[in-house]
């Protein structure tokens, strides 16, 4: 479960120390969670991208989010937290074992109820859903994020945003492919597919966050948006 990748930061030690480090953790039952994973080696949002994941929901006030990847539901209550009582989430996963650690999150954390859990490959999942999401968060497999990415657009409400969690690949994203571990090379094509797709698109506003191994945001412009 561990991800090479976010051990290998692309920013300088100090600068991660201080995004990382210096910013509080989360407290309460959140903050047990984060500690937990951490010594479980259960992969969850760094703390940075924690941290600003919280308060972007807030300046944005989401109420209704499409999540992809619910690992044991970190994220998931992070979000609910940050949105307040009237909110929900939508997650979807397909491993057992953090279907198992997720559902006891939610019930742990009381939020059963502002959450739908679905079971399954997103790809199977994502047409069956109607939305339209304030928000999408996807952390799932990074080599599907460019098969997703239509569906996303058309769950997302116009003027919504879709944050795609780690997508530098610590950095290797933009070396020659050759350069690459054979392992990596399909994720390295597949996320240089998925830039070519969204940057400098007329109909989406892109921008790319040196948070944990990188945040891409994609604000949805307009209604139907043609990729």
């Amino acid at each position: 479960m561990r991800n090479e990748m976010m051990h290998r930061p692309v920013l300088k030690e100090e600068v991660l120390e201080l995004i990382r480090e210096r910013q509080p953790s989360m407290t309460g039952q959140l903050g047990e969670l984060q500690k937990q994973a951490a010594v479980d080696g259960i992969p969850v949002i760094p703390n940075e991208t924690a941290t600003f994941l919280r308060f972007f929901l807030k300046q944005i006030k989401a109420n209704n989010v499409l999540e992809i990847g619910t690992a044991m539901g970190f994220s998931a209550s992070l979000m609910l937290e940050a949105m307040g009582p009237s909110s929900h989430v939508t997650t979807i996963d397909r491993f057992d074992v953090m279907l198992r650690k997720a559902k006891k999150t939610f019930k742990d954390l009381k939020v059963e109820k502002q959450v739908t859990l679905l079971e399954g490959d997103a790809k199977d999942v994502l047409p069956t859903l109607e939305g339209p999401y304030d928000f999408i968060f996807m952390d799932s497999a990074k080599s599907k994020y460019i098969e997703f990415l239509p569906e996303c657009l058309r769950l997302l409400k116009t003027e919504g945003v879709l944050m795609i969690d780690d997508v530098f690949q610590a950095g290797t994203i933009m070396h020659n492919r050759a350069e690459v571990p054979k392992s990596q090379r399909t994720i390295h094509r597949k996320l240089n597919l998925l830039y070519d797709t969204v940057l400098g698109h007329p109909d989406l506003t892109v921008t790319i966050l040196p948070l944990g191994d990188g945040v891409l945001m994609i604000a949805k412009d307009k209604e139907i948006i043609n990729l």
